[in-house]
């Protein structure tokens, strides 16, 4: 973990880098970019904070205080999390701006077209994979269908945030492959 945490803390450094260079800067020139490339590396940052914050409770936790060490990485994760989901719904608002008509097709501040639902549930699905597929605990393909599935919701998330439309077969196809077939 020590290796993906400090790949991690490098690439939320340069996402937290070039969301201050859209935000500050690219936002002067244009609003419309500079509010989209902000909301994206605001994700990103999010996200990629987390394998970094779990890679330093690992290496912390066996010093003075195992709870102290999980508080501060659940508060972190509470914290790179809002900041992964403040993203996410910029960027839905972004990509498909509100419009007059039913609250449905307004993206949601807590979970924006899934971020949370599907992308970030994905991510867990195939990190999980990647380790049943490495050791020997768990049945290999289960490995397998974890990678599936975790790609299945990501694509999902994908679906919903740029096609938007729930009958597409971007989102159908996914959503039944998932439902009915992998996720059982």
């Amino acid at each position: 973990m020590q290796a993906i945490g400090g790949l991690c803390a490098i690439l939320a450094g340069v996402a937290g880098f070039v969301y201050s260079v859209a935000f500050l800067v690219v936002s002067r020139a244009s609003p419309e970019a500079g509010r989209l490339w902000s909301a994206i590396f605001l994700l990103l940052g999010g996200l990629f904070s987390t394998g970094a914050l779990t890679a330093l409770f690992e290496r912390l936790r066996n010093t003075k205080g195992e709870g102290l060490a999980l508080w501060a990485l659940l508060l972190g994760l509470a914290g790179v999390m809002g900041a992964a989901i403040h993203g996410g719904y910029d960027l839905a608002g972004a990509l498909h701006p509100a419009q007059a008509g039913p609250p449905s097709d307004a993206p949601s501040q807590i979970d924006p077209r899934g971020l949370l639902t599907f992308a970030v549930s994905g991510l867990a699905l195939i990190v999980f994979g990647a380790l049943i597929s490495g050791g020997a605990a768990v049945p290999r393909g289960l490995g397998t269908l974890a990678y599936a599935q975790g790609a299945l919701l990501i694509i999902l998330y994908l679906g919903r945030l740029i096609v938007l439309a729930p009958t597409s077969p971007v989102i159908v196809i996914p959503a039944i492959l998932s439902g009915f077939i992998a996720g059982p």
